[in-house]
């Protein structure tokens, strides 16, 4: 049997979208055909549609909302690669690019003018995000040339700004401290900020780690497995696991911050330390991210907000409405606005989409059978 799907690149990050009428409304069996449709148990994924990377194994489900004032609800999933399941605990902020574009190219949300705004909410975490989609002249495009860092291709602009990321204090910062020491296995402690905007994420003080934040990809895939171990340390102090429990590679998000030096990006550009405030590595499941997801990067710009934080040790205090992360990709600018009481009400990033192809998915008649 044979699913209906759109294929959209949205920022750096690729993502296969379906209509919630085409596929099952029950998780397992959405599951089991994800899994199928990707070839999600074989690392390579040569059959099925997955792109064998973190970046590029990605899906979401799209629907209209019941929710006043939300346009559409997506349910994302992070295929896994070779491990034949699905993570369904967190967001991604650039698959919420396309969708913004999705949503308006299928008529889900009527254009208007210019800028057509989109708003969604993420149904895993409960996030509403905004994409405000352009389509001028009153249509949508399919092309466009508005570029991100990681990629020189051009796409549709689409600004996306996430809503009310940390509620309060107590959930941005989920241990009450904007830094702290945390122990990993025998190691020094290293320094750290835990914080909820976006997501969960646990970000290390590069210097502390013997680091400097920009290091590169393959040093980067070097230090995974220290890295794992700091994000399952974090993660029940973070109040992510329950007891008994075993620790995920989804969230929290964690990475190195450290102060802005100079380096070459994955496309050979040259950054000079003053083009940007903070240098920034993550992982994207057990992966180095070639550039930041975006909900890491609204958790790094609420932290840089910080007195004390790790971010803001690296960019000499305080941030102030923008903050411009050094990724391996190039810099990425965050833009910090209604800040009240130390937090922010609206982080917006400036993003491209771009709808790549309509298709249909082939997937096994016994699995497609068992998911209706």
């Amino acid at each position: 049997m044979h699913i209906p799907a759109t294929l959209v690149r949205g920022g750096t990050s690729k993502c296969w979208l379906f209509n919630q009428v085409d596929v099952p409304a029950d998780r397992g069996d959405l599951e089991r055909l994800l899994v199928a449709a990707y070839g999600a148990t074989d690392p390579m994924e040569l059959d099925g549609v997955g792109g064998a990377t973190p970046t590029t194994s990605k899906a979401a489900v799209v629907s209209a909302s019941s929710e006043p004032g939300v346009d559409v609800d997506y349910l994302f999933a992070q295929v896994g690669i070779g491990t034949g399941s699905v993570e369904w605990t967190s967001n991604c902020g650039n698959c919420a690019t396309g969708v913004a574009l999705y949503a308006v190219s299928r008529g889900m949300v009527p254009i208007t003018g210019d800028r057509t705004r989109v708003v969604m909410r993420n149904t895993n975490t409960g996030a509403v995000l905004e994409g405000t989609v352009d389509t001028t002249g009153g249509v949508v495009h399919h092309f466009g040339r508005q570029t991100v860092p990681g990629t020189r291709a051009g796409g549709v602009a689409v600004g996306l700004t996430f809503r009310g990321p940390a509620a309060t204090t107590a959930s941005l910062l989920p241990t009450g401290r904007s830094a702290q020491d945390l122990r990993v296995g025998a190691a020094e402690p290293v320094r750290v900020s835990m914080v909820t905007a976006g997501a969960p994420v646990v970000l290390v003080d590069a210097a502390s780690a013997g680091r400097t934040g920009a290091e590169s990809l393959e040093r980067m895939s070097a230090d995974v497995p220290w890295l794992r171990t700091v994000r399952h340390t974090a993660a029940p102090l973070m109040g992510l696991l329950q007891p008994g429990e075993e620790p995920g590679d989804a969230v929290p998000k964690v990475g190195l911050v450290g102060p802005p030096v100079p380096y070459p990006t994955t496309l050979g550009d040259w950054v000079a330390a003053e083009d940007y405030d903070v240098s920034v590595r993550m992982l994207s499941m057990n992966a180095p991210h070639p550039a930041i997801g975006l909900t890491s990067a609204v958790a790094v710009a609420a932290a840089g907000l910080l007195e004390g934080s790790v971010v803001s040790r690296a960019t000499g205090g305080p941030t102030d409405e923008w903050l411009r992360l050094g990724t391996p990709a190039g810099v990425v600018a965050v833009r910090c606005t209604d800040v009240r009481d130390g937090l922010p009400h609206r982080v917006t990033v400036q993003r491209a989409a771009r709808l790549l192809a309509d298709a249909r998915i082939y997937v096994p008649e016994a699995v497609g059978s068992q998911a209706a």
